[in-house]
C-alpha cells in the first residue's frame, strides 16, 4: 500500500474508533442521525428497507429510528432494542421516554423504532368514518355476522388503498427483517431487546430466526404464538374475568373504592342491562350511548394500570354528559392489518361463533369475554388473504430469556407467560409479579432490580423468583 494511502486508511480508522457506534451506524447502513425533534439529547434518523423482503424490487419505505445513548459510556454494554407493542405503538416515543430506570439508561444505548405500517413508518390509514361504524363483536344473529364480513372487507379495500402496497407486508416476520437491518445499521453483532406485550411476538421471533444475533431477551407480559384460536379466546377470557374478580375483591376490602360495600356484581349486571336496552350513557361524552362491547371495554381497559379507583368511580357516575370531540378523514389503524397477518384465527361460520360465545360467556360470567382478543378475531372474519405469520410452535432458546408475567393480567395471560418459558427451554426463566395489570416493568423495585441485573449480566435469576404486589394507587400505579 503507498504511505499516504496507508497513512489516510490508518486515519480513518481512528475516527471511526473514537467516534462511537453512531459513525459505525451512518458508515454501515446510511442512517444520517439528528436530533430528534422532542429531545435533542438523543438522536432521530430513518432506516429504509423494502416494502416486501422477499421482493426488493418492491419499492422501499422508511422506518423511523429513535437512539438516546448511554449515559455513562465509559460503562457501556451496548444497544437495547425496545417496543411497546399495540401492535400499534411508537417505538420511538418508547424510546424516548422515562419507562426504563436510569441505571439502564446509564449503560445501554436505548433504540427504539416505529414498525412499519405504525406511527412514523408509513402508518396504515383507513377512513375514520368506516372505522368508527366498526360493528360490535358480540354478534347476536346471522345478519350482524354477515354484516361483520362485509364490513371487515370494506375495511381491509379502503385500508389497502389508502395504505399503498404495503398494507399486505406489515406481518411480524417483516417486522423482524426490518429490526435485523437496523441492528447491522448500528454496527452491532448482537443487540439486547425489551419487548413489551405484543413487542413479546417481535422478541420471540427475532430471537428464533437470528439467535447468534441477541445477547439477552425481556419477554413482558407475553403473548403465545403458539396459541390455537380456542386457547386465544378462552384463555383471553378468564385473564379478563380474573382482572374483574380482582376489583370486585379489592371494592370490597379498600374504603377508597367509590362503590365499597354495594353488590359491585349487581350493579355491574344492571349497568350491563341497561347498556344492552340502550338507555346508558357515557359519563364522559355528551349524550353518547354505550353498548354491552363498549362497557366491557370500559372495564377492560381499566385492569391494564390498574385503574380501580377510575372504574369504581365510571360506574357510580355512569350517565353524566361531556363534549364530544371532531372527526377528521383519515386516521391511523394498523392494528387489524397486523393481527390478521399474524394470527390464524379461524370461526367457521354464525353458528360456530354462537357456540364459542356461549362457551366464553361460561368462563367469564361478568366480563362475558376478552375484548381485546374477541376484536382481534372477528375483524378477520371474512378476509381473503390468508395470514403471511401464523401461529407456529416456539423452538428452545439459543440465548438467555427473560419472561415476565403479572399473575391477574386482563390482556396477557399469566398462563401464557408459564407455557412460553416452558416452551424455551432451559435459557429461559419465568419472574412473577404476584399483583394485577399489564406490563410488569417498572411497578416496584423488585421488578426493576430483577429485569436491569439481568439485562446487566445476561445471566438469568433463580427459579421460582417472584415480586410481590404494590398496594392499589388512584393513579394506577401498583396492585
Amino acid at each position: 500500500m503507498h504511505a499516504a494511502t496507508r497513512s489516510a486508511f490508518l486515519m480513518i480508522l481512528a475516527v471511526l474508533a473514537t467516534a462511537g457506534p453512531a459513525a459505525s451506524a451512518r458508515a454501515a447502513g446510511g442512517i444520517t442521525w439528528t436530533p430528534c425533534p422532542d429531545d435533542t439529547t438523543a438522536r432521530c434518523g430513518t432506516l429504509s428497507v423494502p416494502v416486501d423482503w422477499a421482493d426488493p424490487s418492491s419499492g422501499r419505505i422508511g422506518v423511523a429510528v429513535a437512539r438516546r445513548p448511554a449515559t455513562d459510556p465509559a460503562h457501556r454494554i451496548g444497544t437495547l432494542v425496545v417496543n411497546p407493542g399495540g401492535p400499534g405503538e411508537s417505538g420511538v416515543d418508547f424510546a424516548l421516554g422515562t419507562f426504563f430506570s436510569a441505571a439502564l439508561r446509564s449503560r445501554f444505548d436505548l433504540v427504539g423504532f416505529d414498525p412499519r405500517g405504525v406511527g412514523r413508518s408509513h402508518p396504515v390509514i383507513c377512513s375514520r368514518a368506516l372505522v368508527e361504524a366498526a360493528p360490535s363483536p358480540l354478534i347476536t344473529s346471522r345478519q350482524q355476522y354477515g354484516a361483520v364480513v362485509a364490513y371487515n372487507r370494506r375495511l381491509a379495500a379502503d385500508c389497502r388503498t389508502r395504505t399503498g402496497p404495503l398494507y399486505g407486508h406489515v406481518d411480524t416476520l417483516s417486522v423482524v427483517r426490518d429490526l435485523d437491518a437496523l441492528r447491522s445499521a448500528l454496527g452491532e453483532e448482537r443487540i439486547s431487546f425489551y419487548g413489551a406485550s405484543y413487542g413479546t411476538v417481535l422478541g420471540e421471533q427475532y430471537a428464533d430466526r437470528f439467535p447468534g444475533r441477541v445477547r439477552a431477551v425481556v419477554l413482558d407480559s407475553v403473548l403465545d404464538h403458539g396459541a390455537a384460536v380456542g386457547d386465544v379466546l378462552g384463555t383471553g377470557a378468564s385473564a379478563a374475568q380474573d382482572a374483574f374478580d380482582q376489583f370486585v375483591a379489592w371494592c370490597a376490602r379498600d374504603r377508597a373504592c367509590a362503590l365499597h360495600g354495594r353488590d359491585v356484581r349487581g350493579l355491574w349486571a344492571g349497568l350491563l342491562a341497561r347498556a344492552a336496552a340502550g338507555t346508558l350513557r357515557d359519563p364522559f361524552a355528551a349524550g353518547r350511548p354505550v353498548s354491552v362491547f363498549g362497557l366491557l371495554n370500559v372495564a377492560f381497559s381499566s385492569f391494564y394500570a390498574p385503574q380501580w379507583h377510575s372504574l369504581a368511580y365510571y360506574m357510580k357516575e355512569a350517565g353524566a354528559p361531556a363534549p364530544r370531540t371532531a372527526s377528521v378523514p383519515g386516521r391511523p389503524h394498523a392494528f387489524p392489518a397486523i393481527m390478521c397477518a399474524d394470527w390464524d384465527l379461524p370461526i367457521s361460520g354464525y353458528s360456530a361463533l354462537v357456540r364459542t360465545l356461549r362457551v366464553l360467556r361460561g368462563r367469564a360470567p361478568q366480563m362475558m369475554v376478552s375484548p381485546l382478543l374477541l376484536t382481534a378475531a372477528v375483524g378477520c372474519l371474512g378476509r381473503d388473504t390468508p395470514p403471511a405469520n401464523p401461529q407456529r410452535p416456539l423452538r428452545p432458546a439459543a440465548t438467555p430469556v427473560l419472561v415476565l408475567g403479572t399473575r391477574h393480567d386482563p390482556a396477557t395471560p399469566y398462563r401464557w407467560a408459564r407455557r412460553v418459558a416452558v416452551r424455551l427451554g432451559p435459557a429461559a426463566r419465568l419472574v412473577t409479579y404476584r399483583g394485577s395489570g399489564h406490563i410488569a416493568y417498572g411497578r416496584s423495585d423488585c421488578l426493576i432490580g430483577v429485569v436491569d441485573h439481568f439485562l446487566f449480566t445476561g445471566r438469568t435469576p433463580a427459579a421460582g423468583t417472584a415480586c410481590p404486589a404494590v398496594p392499589p394507587s388512584p393513579f394506577g400505579v401498583g396492585t
